[in-house]
């Protein structure tokens, strides 16, 4: 997918502040939809940080956090392979990722 022709903007909700990697990859498949004019699920939860060769690394407190966003009613998280629950939670579809390939290969089949 080729966007180096396009002009990228972000901006994040009003009080929201990203001040670390783990919104990486949430990052791009929100610049993945766009490009793509289909939208991302709304019960979909997607953290991870990307290095410069595509691979997704862990980021801190990461089981932590799916176990709140089931709480908050997500059902499904793209999440980097590290991060996976040992055990499965109930309610919630974990997608482990370790390549920026794979995690858009999900996104294709959501």
């Amino acid at each position: 997918m080729h966007v180096s022709d396009q002009d990228v903007f972000v901006n994040v909700v009003g009080g929201v502040k990203v001040n670390e990697t783990s919104a990486d990859l949430a990052l791009l498949a929100a610049i993945v939809s766009s490009f793509r004019d289909r939208a991302l699920p709304q019960d979909l939860v997607i953290f991870g940080e990307v290095g410069l060769s595509g691979e997704i690394r862990p980021v801190p407190s990461g089981q932590e956090r799916i176990y709140e966003a089931a709480k908050h009613g997500f059902t499904r998280a793209l999440v980097p392979k590290s991060n996976a629950p040992r055990k499965a939670i109930e309610g919630m579809k974990v997608i482990p990722v370790t390549k920026l390939s794979d995690a858009l290969s999900a996104l294709e089949e959501l």
